[in-house]
């Protein structure tokens, strides 16, 4: 009997599985869903705020004393700079302007992961010192995009994408000159680290150095043992790092997820 036939079937199957399988790996991952809320940041910037005042500039990696900061959105105006930093998540949120640690709830699961004022506080203050400007011209802007929902109070600079727009427009007092802005982009553009693959790695590497150098400093809310890295198997969060107590199972403590910076 000639199997040909079958078997070419399972191979037309399964060449259209596999890359499926893929794609459906990527899009869990934390780097997709940083990349998919840049792209609908920009959607909104691009559609509802005037390109002639408002100038945008994506992805800045801007070099620091022990490193480099990437900057997801800066958009310069006649009325400031944003700063703008991207957070891609889902169920609910929960936090204040003062807390080091925010919670993000899913159904019954909780987690933190860190307040995104003070990770934005660090690309407002090393901007303004390449720029050499006020920080008062700077305005520090986080936008969640994703199905979140904040719980609790937040601050006027913390918003959803379409509140990103009105934010941004509710500034209204003139600050910088259209001389000053020219000169401000031109900065911008020449102490940029210039956009690459070999960038991006070391700016990854960077950001897990930091990481590693803060598990000494990670202790279980519940025993104070040690912390380590592990990765969720199962529930909404399966694949997903955290930290969890080295005394597991004796000790279930978990502090936060590791995500990208």
């Amino acid at each position: 009997m000639d199997f040909s036939p079958l078997v070419n079937s399972v191979m037309s199957v399964y060449a259209y599985i596999v890359p499926l399988i893929v794609i459906i790996a990527v899009m869990k991952t934390a780097w997709f869903k940083g990349v998919l809320g840049e792209f609908l940041v920009n959607i909104f910037i691009k559609l509802l705020l005037d390109k002639r005042k408002y100038h945008l500039i994506k992805n800045v990696t801007l070099p620091t004393a022990d490193g480099s900061t990437q900057i997801d959105h800066i958009i310069v105006s006649e009325f400031g700079i944003f700063v703008i930093e991207t957070k891609n998540m889902k169920g609910w949120i929960f936090g204040s302007e003062s807390q080091k640690q925010w919670t993000q709830k899913i159904f019954k699961h909780s987690s933190k992961f860190q307040n995104p004022l003070h990770q934005n506080y660090k690309h407002v203050k090393v901007l303004s010192s390449c720029l050499d400007i006020n920080e008062n011209t700077l305005f520090s802007v986080i936008a969640f995009v994703g199905d979140s929902t904040f719980k609790t109070p937040m601050p006027d600079n913390v918003t959803n994408a379409g509140g990103l727009v009105r934010y941004i427009t509710s500034k209204k007092e003139l600050i910088l000159s259209q001389l000053e802005i020219k000169n401000i982009l031109l900065k911008i553009e020449s102490g940029r680290l210039s956009p690459s693959i070999k960038v991006h790695r070391a700016h990854v590497e960077h950001v897990k150095e930091i990481k590693q150098k803060k598990i000494s400093e990670q202790s279980c809310p519940k025993c104070g043992s040690n912390m380590v890295i592990r990765t969720a198997r199962k529930g909404v969060n399966a694949g997903n790092k955290f930290w969890g107590c080295t005394q597991f199972p004796q000790c279930k403590g978990v502090t936060s997820h590791v995500k990208d910076a």
